[in-house]
């Protein structure tokens, strides 16, 4: 099954997410009717999920004078994005009506509802790659980094569990809104690589010796470490 970043960005294009409008629970006017060009890809997602399904019941295709159109007018590509994915987890084998999918499209976005890392397991993520040792460690998503550094590695690390499990969850549910209204987050780091070459090169020992010499106030070979001796030697033949 598709993930619902995937799904959105089949149904909405990078236009519509930015102008998005936030999530409300009150009934569209009656005048109002979900666009054409929305109508057309929820066909195409529905057909592609639930196949004969779907068209023996609500048909082929779609227009404004279908009742889905009414039903769900003034829900934005964004929110018809979470619908999908709820369908998906919910994994029921029959399509839902259409004031049924209406709901699912306004329900208060949960990290579920986006295919992100529950609560559970972004938290337990933070905390883990908060800690200095896990520098440069790749997070699952942006997400859930996003959400580690507005609670701050130090408060992960050093906060009581309750106190830094509070503070972590409610910036989660925060980014989980920034997410649907297309709004951009922290920019993951690049992990390190997996394998890193500690090897000395004669230039990298020849630059530290140039930064040695310029630290000493007498830069003779009885000043420096017994073991950097020979390299002020090399430099001196290069």
């Amino acid at each position: 099954m598709k993930t619902a970043h995937q799904l959105a960005q089949q149904v909405v294009s990078p236009q519509s997410i930015k102008s998005s409008k936030p999530l409300q629970n009150e009934k569209p006017a009656q005048s109002e009717k979900l666009p054409q060009t929305l109508i057309d890809k929820l066909w195409l997602k529905m057909t592609e999920m639930y196949g004969h399904r779907w068209t023996a019941s609500f048909g082929m295709s779609a227009d404004h004078s279908h009742a889905w159109a009414s039903v769900l007018g003034g829900i934005t590509g964004q929110q018809i994005a979470v619908g999908l994915n709820a369908l998906v987890i919910s994994a029921e084998k029959w399509p839902p009506t259409a004031p049924e999918f209406r709901g699912l499209c306004i329900a208060a976005p949960t990290a579920e509802s986006l295919g992100l890392p529950t609560e559970d397991q972004a938290y337990a993520e933070a905390c883990r790659k908060s800690h200095p040792s896990a520098a440069g460690a790749k997070w699952s998503h942006e997400a859930v980094y996003h959400a580690a550094t507005e609670t701050g590695f130090f408060n992960l690390t050093a906060l009581p569990m309750d106190a830094s499990r509070k503070l972590f969850c409610r910036n989660y549910a925060i980014t989980v809104r920034l997410l649907i209204e297309g709004k951009p987050l922290k920019a993951m780091p690049l992990a390190l690589p997996e394998k890193v070459d500690g090897r000395v090169t004669e230039e990298g020992a020849k630059a530290g010796l140039s930064a040695l010499r310029k630290a000493l106030a007498k830069p003779s070979t009885a000043e420096l470490p017994p073991h950097l001796a020979h390299l002020q030697k090399d430099s001196s033949h290069a």
